[in-house]
């Protein structure tokens, strides 16, 4: 059984979204950070407390509300990473060349 605080928060899953958050744990071509998020979702839906999810996946208490946030909110596809507030990347223009002056 699980010690410390417990919170009000609480998650319900799905079979289906138990099933793909498990499924992220055992992929190789997942990435990290996804399958990381996985980690904090599934014990908070066993009841495990926030602060001993996030000293077990090594983030702050902060991201941990984050995440289950954003999974409330969207769902399993929130779990994704939105891209960030940076700047665009704009595509390099071809340069132009100036024509060859041909004399024959």
């Amino acid at each position: 059984m699980a010690r410390g605080r417990t919170t009000s928060l609480t998650i319900r899953l799905t079979p289906a979204e138990r099933q793909t958050l498990r499924a992220w744990q055992r992929a190789t071509t997942m990435a990290a950070g996804r399958a990381r998020r996985g980690r904090i979702i599934l014990p908070l839906a066993d009841r495990m407390p926030i602060a001993q999810i996030a000293a077990t996946v090594g983030i702050s208490r902060r991201f941990v509300y984050k995440w289950v946030q954003r999974f409330l909110e969207q769902g399993v596809e929130g779990l994704a990473v939105k891209p960030g507030r940076g700047a665009q990347r704009i595509p390099r223009q071809p340069t132009r060349t100036a024509p060859r002056n041909v004399s024959a």
